[in-house]
């Protein structure tokens, strides 16, 4: 069954950087963002319009031009975003890095996209230049906010639906789009401030939480960190409107006793990894209903539940506007969906087998099985891969387990993602020892630190030997303690 909707035609086709300019230069006192480097002094449009001029100018000097790639270190500070924002108003390829990325992860991302130039804070690991650096004045003379809706905006790595990680590659028009559909399904406007702690190398707090409201016209305080004692207390001091969680930080929420300070919120959104019913329940019960919507890093988001009527628990909701879904009939079947619309990524980066697995004339191949009830609300049943969610974020365990084999006191190891009600899954692996005098669960500690924190095992289980089938196939279905 194909389910789809139809998206406003208000700003269709036009860019976000247009749209920034545009909304800059007739609201030159419109508040626009706060970090914690600003101590509580929110960035006007006007700071920021000129602010991102001079960026743009730097960077052109540095001989940045159009669909070059900037490697962007994704620091919730003023100038780290005012970095970015120069970044995609002069034409310029966006390419997020995490401060926890090790050295290797990130080296491996630089060698496959040949930035220009790599913007990280002073200290920081591989950068070219300090964000500071580009604020300075420049140039007036750089072309802005010209680019075309084909053009690419930003290439975020991910662990995918196959493989390792790779380059997803998201146009303008892909954002552009994004914007639209969420601001119709959720009544998104510049009345709004949102108030966002999801890391911004993610596409769940760069595009969706900052680049979006900025486009509508709202507001957006980032924090650099997620802390449940205080984000409702800060949210309440900021008389904010909305908020984007993962299940994790709401779960820490919950058990921290700050779910009723939300109540003045008109929306607390939740994705990148299933919500349970008990999280469901317990923030209905105080006030709080948790919108939960669905998307992945190659689609963005696609599926959410109504900002008007009954949202369901373990239910994603209904097709945004603009996206089609290819869906099993509502009878209780399941099915691998499929979405196509004008969010699907362009491919992944120099990776044309990769891209040719998941993307098919247009369609995704999620890798997610799904069902449809008799009123019409999406669940997600399951995956057909491998891939773990743990807190928000992707891991391939094949990533892990390559890591984790170099050490030559780990002979074999099997990666799994095991249930788990604060990271919603958690990352256990099961080793086997090189021999029976080495200390496995030590080299375990000592090749973690090549990995990102979220992809560490959080648990290290010793075996004889891992499953396999006849064919030397680890079955991992197998490697549940």
């Amino acid at each position: 069954m194909m389910a789809s909707t139809s998206a406003t035609e208000t700003e269709e086709r036009v860019t976000l950087p247009a749209r920034w300019g545009r909304r800059w230069a007739s609201e030159p006192g419109a508040a626009t963002f706060v970090t914690s480097d600003r101590r509580g002094a929110w960035l006007d449009a006007g700071e920021v319009d000129e602010s991102t001029r001079a960026v743009a100018a730097n960077l052109a000097s540095r001989g940045v031009g159009l669909g070059d790639r900037v490697g962007w270190q994704a620091d919730a500070t003023s100038e780290a975003l005012l970095v970015a924002l120069g970044a995609l108003r002069l034409g310029a390829v966006l390419v997020p890095l995490s401060a926890s990325q090790s050295q290797l992860e990130r080296s491996n991302v630089l060698s496959e996209v040949e930035p220009v130039i790599v913007v990280s804070a002073a200290g920081s690991k591989g950068g070219d230049c300090d964000p500071a650096e580009l604020l300075a004045p420049g140039s007036s003379d750089v072309a802005l906010d010209g680019v075309a809706t084909d053009d690419l905006a930003v290439i975020v790595f991910t662990s995918g639906t196959t493989g390792h990680p790779k380059g997803v590659m998201l146009t303008h028009g892909n954002l552009a789009s994004q914007v639209d559909s969420l601001a119709e399904a959720w009544g998104w406007t510049s009345g709004d401030r949102l108030v966002s702690a999801l890391p911004l190398f993610h596409v769940h707090g760069l595009i969706v939480a900052v680049l979006a409201s900025l486009s509508v016209g709202a507001s957006v305080a980032i924090e650099p960190s997620f802390d449940a004692g205080t984000f409702a207390s800060r949210a309440d001091e900021l008389s904010a409107t909305m908020t984007f969680c993962v299940p994790t930080m709401l779960h820490r929420i919950a058990a921290a006793g700050q779910i009723e300070p939300l109540r003045h919120l008109r929306l607390v959104v939740s994705g990148s990894a299933p919500l349970s019913r008990e999280l469901f329940d317990a923030f209905g019960s105080e006030g709080v209903p948790i919108l939960e919507r669905y998307g992945m890093t190659e689609t963005l988001l696609t599926i959410s539940n109504p900002l008007e009527g009954e949202r369901r628990a373990g239910s994603v909701g209904f097709a945004l506007p603009g996206v089609e879904l290819d869906l099993p009939k509502p009878d209780g079947a399941e099915a691998e969906l499929r979405v196509a619309g004008p969010t699907v990524f362009a491919g992944y980066w120099r990776r044309p087998n990769a891209t040719a697995e998941v993307l098919d004339d247009g369609w995704v191949r999620t890798g997610d099985v799904v069902s449809v009830d008799d009123d019409g609300f999406i669940r997600i049943c399951g995956r057909q891969k491998d891939l773990i969610i743990t807190g928000g974020f992707n891991v391939y365990p094949t990533e892990v387990e390559d890591v984790l084999t170099r050490d030559p006191a780990i002979r074999e190891a099997g990666v799994v993602g095991v249930a788990s009600p604060e990271w919603g899954e958690e990352v256990v692996a099961f080793v086997v020892a090189a021999g029976g005098s080495v200390d496995a669960r030590a080299a375990v500690d000592r090749q973690s630190m090549l990995l990102s924190s979220y992809k560490r095992p959080r648990r290290i289980i010793m075996v004889d030997e891992l499953p396999r089938n006849a064919m030397g196939k680890l079955q991992r279905h197998l490697l549940r303690p």
